[in-house]
């Protein structure tokens, strides 16, 4: 098995779509902390693609389109499955308790209150403004059992 392409980013990149992704965009940066690192817009004003930096991890995004493109045809919104995901993402942070006041005050819905967790850290579940899932927290799994 081939080994990852060694970059500076993360090799796993979470993509999602939003009806309105322009307005995603902005929300995320604002909520959240990301930071905008490219973005195609159609002539339409929708979005094409876009990849939006925290950290040294990327999340890439882009404009709902029919379900009949070739990945399209997987891939549901939130509120066409009741409100519920099959995956979320989870963002390591340094401040969870910051990161969750910022979320709240930008309207994401909380859907797990800032605790501290059994296995260490601290962190946070909410959904963004289509109900995509997010967790937030100062848990690093990358270090390993302590």
């Amino acid at each position: 098995m081939p080994a990852p392409t060694q970059r500076t980013g993360s090799e796993l990149i979470p993509c999602l779509r939003y009806r309105d992704a322009s307005a995603a965009i902005d929300w995320l940066c604002a909520a959240f902390g990301f930071e905008k690192h490219t973005v195609y817009a159609n002539e339409d004003g929708t979005i094409a693609h876009a990849q939006l930096r925290f950290g040294n991890g990327m999340v890439m995004l882009g404009s709902v389109r029919a379900h009949d493109d070739a990945w399209g045809r997987w891939i549901r919104q939130p509120d066409e499955l009741g409100g519920v995901e099959t995956q979320s993402a989870y963002v390591v942070v340094s401040d969870a308790d910051a990161l969750y006041a910022q979320a709240k005050a930008a309207g994401a819905r909380i859907v797990v209150a800032i605790k501290n967790e059994d296995y260490g850290g601290r962190g946070f579940s909410c959904h963004d403004l289509e109900g995509h899932l997010w967790s937030f927290g100062t848990y690093d799994p990358w270090p390993g059992p302590a």
